[in-house]
């Protein structure tokens, strides 16, 4: 079993009409800012949870989806090449005074889900507004990515496949923020920014995707029965990648404090699930080469560090109690077969073999689409 967290799609954005701000030269280039209001409005919609739309009208809008996250995706698909569009043509032009003053009076104004501020604000979200269309820019494709996330969850009791497949997805949709949209926003980021905007932390949620990814191909591989000692350099792998994950996070919260510590805990309980797993395999592969000494010793060093590593979060903890009970038997045996028949010595620290990791997934390269439409504006 995986853990959750679904925060990330907790995004919130305000309303904005691009045909009121920017001015059109002409009908065609109206329309087309129409259009690009109207496909924003329906994420607006969503992601505030202000729609009266029934699920029988949503899913005859929206691609025949009943998931609402797929209808979602389908919502973010259609809004986001005619948002590369604008940015494009808005690029132009950007040397004008009018244009920069057009984007300013949009108010483009997002509340982040992964920042500490917006989960302790009595009165409400806490609005970041920045003028700049590559801030609408990756914060759309934040929540794209972490849509993109959520259903590979959604599907994953029954497609593995496609499960592992969504995740790297997600991994790519986070890769290009972090490399191709975020750096070009860098210079226009006040000293309070939304976590989202910062390329460190797409960075890590690449990372987290990729991990997630493998997780999800460790069970397939369970399934196909794969060695157990390749179980457990593939359980090892998605340590390493959590923990890539977690010492960016961390350099990055000495610079932006403003970072949720539940979704630091997430990657470090991910890490040390993780872990555990590897080690419960590792074990595994050493009894049966033998080594059933060294197999309890490997045991005995995992439950002494997972017991100091317990999350806080219900139900996170059940799963953690759920892989001890089972390393817990599993040792209790071990030791019962080493007393009764092999009488081996249980070595400790340093005499322990040390963990190995084999990361087997890469991610699924996000190309943006762009509606290669004329905008012309009176300038």
């Amino acid at each position: 079993m995986m853990l959750q967290f679904p925060d990330l799609v907790k995004m919130k954005t305000k309303k904005m009409v691009f045909e009121d701000v920017y001015a059109a030269r002409d009908s065609a280039t109206l329309e087309q800012l129409k259009e690009v209001s109207s496909k924003r409005r329906v994420i607006e919609e969503s992601i505030n949870e202000s729609s009266f739309v029934t699920e029988a009208i949503a899913r005859e809008m929206y691609g025949g989806f009943t998931s609402p996250l797929q209808q979602d995706l389908h919502k973010l698909e259609e809004y986001l090449p005619l948002l590369e569009n604008l940015i494009f043509h808005a690029d132009l032009v950007s040397s004008n005074w009018k244009m920069f003053q057009w984007t300013s009076d949009l108010k483009i104004r997002w509340a982040s889900s992964l920042s500490s501020s917006s989960f302790f604000n009595l009165r409400g979200p806490r609005f970041f507004q920045i003028d700049s269309l590559r801030f609408e820019l990756g914060m759309t494709l934040f929540l794209y990515g972490a849509i993109l996330r959520e259903r590979a969850l959604e599907v994953l009791p029954t497609d593995l496949v496609q499960s592992a497949t969504l995740f790297r997805e997600a991994a790519g949709v986070y890769h290009h923020l972090a490399h191709e949209v975020l750096p070009m926003l860098e210079p226009a980021l006040p000293a309070e920014r939304p976590p989202e905007a910062i390329s460190s932390v797409s960075t890590v949620m690449s990372l987290i995707c990729m991990a997630e990814a493998q997780a999800v191909t460790i069970r397939k591989a369970e399934e196909k029965r794969t060695t157990v000692g390749l179980l457990a350099k593939l359980h090892y792998g998605v340590t390493q990648l959590l923990d890539e994950a977690y010492d960016i996070l961390y350099k990055e919260t000495r610079e932006c404090k403003d970072i949720s510590s539940r979704f630091a805990e997430f990657i470090f309980s991910c890490n040390a699930l993780h872990e555990l797993r590897s080690q419960k395999f590792l074990a595994d592969d050493l009894k049966n080469a033998g080594q059933v000494g060294v197999a309890v010793g490997v045991l005995r060093l995992a439950l002494s560090n997972i017991t100091k590593k317990m999350p806080g979060e219900e139900s996170w903890k059940s799963v953690f109690r759920k892989e001890i009970d089972d390393v817990s038997e599993m040792l209790r045996k071990f030791e019962h077969e080493n007393e009764f028949v092999w009488h081996e010595k249980i070595p400790h620290g340093d005499e322990l073999p040390l963990p190995q990791g084999n990361k087997i997934v890469s991610i699924i390269p996000y190309n943006p689409k762009r509606w290669e439409r004329e905008l012309a504006f009176k300038l």
